[in-house]
């Protein structure tokens, strides 16, 4: 199957010969705002032209737009990707410069209002919201930790929500009050949150804490060299990357001691930032810039995945599908081939490096996945197509994002703040289960 990319066209107009013969219809030969384009221009008078004649092909390229190359873009976008949405390859692809209606310049939130400090009220003209989007709301937004927040638990059955922080805490919060009913001086920075039944597991420096919230049992399990930076919980086993490169397996074991070190798995150079289990498979991200595909029968090795050119933050399974994010600013696709191997099918172009993956369906049953970027927003799109759905805006990077039942989801940024979002009008019959299309823990 050939391997297709979709890029950015965003740029700024492009002065050419045939730009300016555009322009001479207007009154006078000063330059286009380049502002004013963007939808960002604030002077009144501006001494450059804010004409709205500009030929429409050149607005189009000129104005912001999102991350998302529209399938009518010629030679853009994977025609035969079976990521790509069935109606796109129905449709007539045309030249940009035949478009009936340019599109309009998206809207960026102002860093103003984020601080309190914007006077401009509604005249200000940057968005003042959290949010872009119509599917979704903001609920709550709890505040507690001092640092980032690095990890997000929800326990199947539970009404207590969990954070950790690299503020050295955790933190339980009542799910109907939203109020922190503890905090847990752990004294170390946590790396990563997980669970799995009534257990959760905190990564730190070292070693690893597990709590189970039934029975209030609690151990410390020893053996990591350096930070603990991901987890995974599957056929009564965990895993663990850790920051010396190492993947450490331990296997239940009786009452008195139910974590059992096994062998470790042992591949990566650098350390291992991002577990994800399916199908029978363990799927290992790492900043030496490959994924591993770990065969949890054997518990070896059987595929080493190269195609990122940066660190490779995050992993999901999607149905048949394992997605891959990373600092290079990529989304990768990868399905199986016949005889096995996993291989790139389609490749996401964002405009930022992309820090979490995360997903879920959404109120229509649609899959939707998050991509938490370094430019300080959290990304939405449907899939398989890739459409936008939506932004959230944080004043800082958020680096954790975790689903929960009831179209419920959360993100954690860097100065500390957990907000909780829902999907608006989500179905009762799915309020009492994860989706099972797409797992993030």
């Amino acid at each position: 199957m050939d391997i297709k990319t979709a890029r950015s066209t965003v740029g700024r107009p492009q002065k050419s010969a045939a730009h300016h013969n555009q322009l001479r219809t207007a009154p006078t030969r000063r330059e286009v705002c380049s502002f004013w384009l963007k939808g960002r221009c604030n002077r009144n008078p501006c001494k450059y032209l804010h004409d709205a004649s500009l030929a429409r092909n050149v607005y189009h390229r000129a104005a912001k737009q999102s991350s998302y190359v529209h399938e009518d873009c010629p030679g853009k976008g994977p025609e035969s990707s079976p990521v790509n949405s069935a109606s796109s390859t129905s449709r007539e692809r045309g030249n940009l410069s035949t478009d009936k209606s340019p599109q309009k310049p998206q809207e960026k939130v102002c860093h103003y209002w984020m601080s309190g400090n914007c006077v401009k009220g509604d005249a200000c003209p940057s968005l003042h919201s959290w949010f872009q989007g119509v599917d979704f709301a903001m609920l709550a937004r709890l505040k507690g930790h001092k640092k980032g927040v690095s990890g997000i638990a929800l326990p199947s059955g539970s009404t207590k929500l969990y954070s950790g922080s690299k503020d050295g805490t955790a933190r339980i919060w009542d799910c109907h009050t939203g109020q922190c009913v503890q905090v847990i001086n752990l004294g170390g920075e946590v790396g990563c949150f997980s669970c799995e039944g009534p257990w959760v597991f905190v990564g730190m420096p070292n070693t690893i804490k597990a709590w189970n919230i039934q029975n209030g049992a609690s151990y410390d399990i020893s053996g990591p060299v350096g930070q603990v930076y991901a987890m995974e919980f599957v056929k009564n086993m965990l895993f663990a990357g850790v920051q010396d490169g190492a993947i450490l397996v331990w296997k239940g074991g009786s009452e008195a001691d139910p974590f059992q070190m096994a062998a470790p798995l042992v591949g990566h150079n650098r350390a291992v930032v991002s577990l994800i289990v399916g199908r029978d498979r363990l799927y290992s991200g790492s900043i030496d810039r490959t994924i591993r595909v770990w065969d949890l029968h054997t518990l070896e090795c059987v595929q080493e995945l190269v195609g990122h050119t940066d660190v490779v933050m995050s992993l999901l399974c999607w149905d048949q599908y394992l997605i891959s994010c990373s600092l290079d600013q990529t989304v990768k696709i990868w399905f199986a081939t016949e005889g096995g191997s996993l291989e790139v099918a389609y490749t996401h172009h964002v405009d930022h490096g992309i820090l979490a993956l995360s997903g879920m369906t959404d109120a229509g049953g649609k899959p939707v996945l998050f991509c938490a970027c370094i430019d300080n927003t959290v990304r939405l799109y449907e899939l398989p197509s890739f459409t936008e759905r939506g932004k959230i805006f944080s004043r800082r990077e958020v680096r954790t994002v975790q689903t929960a039942p009831g179209g419920l989801f959360f993100t954690g940024d860097d100065t500390g703040m957990l907000t909780v979002w829902n999907w608006l009008d989500f179905p009762k019959s799915q309020e009492e289960q994860l989706p099972c299309s797409m797992e993030s823990c």
